[in-house]
């Protein structure tokens, strides 16, 4: 004896003749998506690891060199002048340009606005941490700190989505916060394609060990017609 099954409640798979339209035009899926968020994880034994700070030798060694260079020539013409010496010719020259200039004139408005700019830059840069392609793995050890390349992790990935069945060719992009993964599919279902890269793909986001995992968002689609 059967039970009699509900037609609302009850699913099952249509087959590729099923999926035929009323009107007798084959409906074939051509894409398939995912988009999954990283859940929140308990902190390390180790401690919260942070981002890591860059050095910022360059933009460091450039004010450094501008602001010795520029002090040590204003120093050694205030001592020339008490010296009585007479004052250089570009400071007397810029000394008279500032003193005939109003404060709404253009020259005055465009190096005030470019020192700001360079300030603020200098801000950002000392407030950023930036290496940004570095990915901060969990602390196992207090003192003990690792990362992770953003694109070594973007490999890890695709050569992980590549070896499911039916995928062809995978992109990943990846970013700080997001993975997203662009896969090819030559045969099978779409649907069982990206539930396979789902599956596969979350284990090796978690496999990364990263501080903070990123989201997952998995696009599988058909190749191009040629022709």
């Amino acid at each position: 004896m059967t039970e009699p099954q509900d037609p609302e409640n009850s699913t099952r798979r249509l087959s590729t003749a099923e999926a035929a339209s009323p009107g007798g035009v084959l409906e074939m899926q051509s894409a398939s998506g995912s988009s999954y968020e990283p859940g929140t994880a308990p902190d390390p034994p180790g401690g919260r690891p942070g981002r890591f700070w860059s050095g910022r030798r360059v933009p460091a060694a450039l004010v450094a060199l501008a602001v010795l260079g520029g002090a040590g020539i204003l120093l050694y013409d205030i001592a020339a002048v008490r010296a009585d010496h007479p004052a250089m010719q570009w400071r007397r020259s810029v000394a008279d340009d500032l003193s005939s200039r109003h404060l709404d004139d253009v020259w005055v408005l465009a190096g005030s606005a470019l020192a700001a700019a360079l300030g603020l830059w200098l801000l950002l840069l000392a407030l950023t941490p930036g290496l940004r392609a570095l990915l901060p793995m969990r602390r196992r050890h207090a003192g003990v700190r690792a990362g992770l390349d953003r694109t070594a992790a973007g490999l890890v990935l695709r050569d992980r989505a590549v070896e499911v069945a039916g995928v062809q060719s995978v992109r990943v992009r990846m970013s700080r916060r997001r993975a997203t993964v662009r896969a090819l599919s030559h045969f099978r279902e779409l649907d069982d394609v990206r539930a396979d890269l789902d599956t596969v793909l979350s284990l090796a986001v978690s496999e990364l060990d990263l501080a903070r995992p990123p989201g997952l968002s998995v696009h599988v689609r058909r190749p191009a017609k040629k022709g």
